[in-house]
């Protein structure tokens, strides 16, 4: 796949999210609206359309950084933890057909939660 192509290949991924930026954990699940959601997914997918929008032009590139500011918004108003959990985020899940990590806090969801964050500070600075 050329590199072009990779950017591309994104924008079907964005279209498909529903209004709060945060896929479900499965795009096709029948069950949607009444699954689980994934907000690991979010936090992974904002820290990686900041890190492509360095690499294109500046027309997509506010696509993928405003893309990636709505997910992090979303994340920080809907789904951080409060003070009672010592997790970032909230409503990850893992391997639904496993049953397992279903509507859980997940490590690597906040750490893309944070490198996201991180990314963003360096951008604006």
């Amino acid at each position: 796949m050329q590199f072009h192509q990779l950017f591309l290949s994104t924008l079907p991924y964005l279209s498909r999210l529903p209004e709060d930026m945060v896929p479900y954990w499965d795009f096709d699940d029948p069950g949607i609206p009444d699954v689980s959601k994934d907000a690991s997914a979010a936090a992974v997918v904002a820290s990686a359309l900041i890190e492509l929008s360095g690499y294109t032009e500046e027309g997509q590139s506010g696509q993928y950084l405003e893309a990636a500011t709505k997910m992090l918004k979303s994340l920080y108003d809907n789904y951080r933890a409060g003070d009672s959990c010592p997790a970032f985020l909230l409503h990850s899940t893992g391997h639904r057909p496993a049953g397992s990590e279903i509507d859980y806090a997940i490590i690597y969801a906040d750490y893309y939660y944070i490198e996201a964050l991180t990314r963003l500070r360096a951008l604006n600075k």
